[in-house]
């Protein structure tokens, strides 16, 4: 990648363009005040409602617990108060840059208009992916990615059972949320334990345990070949055995397709989302991208997309300093959490490419578990299973670049904080 910083686009620019409206975006334009920056800031959002935070919709939203205007980003006067202008119901058709300048085709109900700004943010996001099954078309299968997806899952559940394809975070968050809503819920996974690229065995096989204890039926090995229909009306999902889930709602959970359709059209590197360095640069060293559309280059040449709101912060962090042309702050390690009934995860580090792990479980709170992960020896990422004091004191460590041995983490009757003392000094 080219260095965004060199010659006369090291300049602030005028006017930024962000595509997406989602925490990623609203806290670019934050931190990009914050900063200093005095330019134009515009925020492009497809849907025609201010932007929200996207956590509550398998939880809270779901539940009839919170509304839509309880989880905005920032009350309706912030935008105007802090002079970003938002346009939202507004698609972006098109996207091109010459002379230093984009270009942004836009649609916005039945007019179409363009617009020229001096830099890009992709803050695109991630559509749900679907299933190519036969009846997967059917009204009553649904997804969950958008407020309005959140309103329409929550007007079927208490219509009859609900079988929930995936058993990824979504679809587990879900099936917690409609179980503790009275429904009849039944997880179908096609792999042979829950979260299979997410989390490890352990940690897997101990949600598994807690999702059948909320008398949740979860399938594994289960392979979905037909959405069932009689009369128009969904009666369940067929597996590849023959046998029909029963379900009046279905909810697919398989995982997202990052929206990289304007990276494509402007040239750039895209592999399972637009590609970025650690300043959150695309290839061609000036358009930005962040969020959950954005592919991560690690310092190993190692590529990942993580979606969650810690990312989102930190990117969009890196690409207002590199906007104003300041250095872009060191990040601590990535974290996660998930929220399925009453099991809390939490997640620091990345599992991936470790060598080793080590479970901690305490007697006396059998719910309370941490696998913890090395690679060489050195701890590179930790999951904690109802232990936030834990993950409190292993963020920590891992933050500030503490990486204990095995041997130092192993006496689960000394308390993780105690042991990971001496980051603290």
């Amino acid at each position: 990648m080219t260095d965004g910083l060199d010659g006369p686009e090291a300049q602030a620019p005028r006017s930024v363009a962000v595509v997406g409206a989602s925490h990623a975006a609203v806290h670019l334009a934050d931190r990009l005040r914050a900063i200093g920056y005095t330019g134009e800031i515009t925020l492009i959002s497809h849907e025609d409602r201010l932007p929200y935070q996207r956590p509550p919709l398998s939880k809270a939203i779901l539940k009839g617990e919170a509304s839509a205007d309880s989880v905005l980003l920032r009350d309706p006067a912030y935008y105007a108060d802090s002079r970003i202008e938002l346009r939202t119901g507004t698609h972006v058709t098109g996207s091109t840059r010459a002379g230093g300048r984009y270009t942004l085709a836009m649609r916005c109900e039945n007019r179409t208009e363009t617009d020229s700004f001096d830099r890009l943010v992709l803050a695109t996001g991630a559509r749900a992916r679907t299933l190519d099954l036969p009846g997967s078309d059917h009204p009553d299968v649904l997804v969950l990615r958008e407020m309005d997806d959140a309103h329409r899952l929550l007007s079927r559940v208490a219509k009859g059972p609900v079988a929930v394809i995936g058993g990824g975070f979504i679809g587990l968050e879900v099936a917690a949320t409609a179980r503790a809503l009275g429904a009849e819920v039944t997880v179908i996974e096609a792999g042979d334990r829950l979260l299979t690229r997410a989390v490890g065995p352990s940690t897997a096989e101990s949600l598994l345990a807690a999702h059948r204890s909320m008398a949740t039926d979860v399938e594994l090995g289960a392979v979905p070949v037909e959405i069932v229909t009689d009369d128009g009306h969904l009666r369940g999902v067929r597996l590849d055995d023959g046998r029909i889930v029963p379900a009046t709602t279905v909810l697919v959970g398989v995982g997202a397709i990052p929206r990289t359709e304007l990276a494509g059209q402007l040239g750039l590197d895209v592999d399972g989302g637009v590609v970025v360095d650690a300043r959150c640069l695309a290839s061609d060293g000036h358009t930005l991208a962040i969020g959950d559309c954005a592919v991560h280059v690690s310092g190993t040449g190692r590529r990942f997309r993580l979606e969650s709101v810690d990312n989102a912060t930190e990117q969009a962090n890196a690409a207002a300093h590199v906007i104003a042309g300041l250095e872009v702050p060191s990040r601590g390690a990535p974290w996660f959490w998930s929220d399925q009934g009453d099991q809390k995860l939490q997640i620091v580090g990345l599992i991936g490419g470790h060598t080793s792990a080590l479970v901690r479980v305490d007697p006396d709170r059998p719910r309370r578990r941490v696998a913890l992960y090395f690679a060489d020896d050195e701890l590179v990422a930790a999951e904690c299973l109802n232990s936030p004091a834990d993950f409190v004191a292993l963020r920590s460590a891992l933050g500030r670049g503490f990486r204990p041995s095995p041997d130092m983490l192993a006496d689960t009757s000394v308390p993780l904080k105690k042991l990971l003392a001496p980051v603290r000094t």
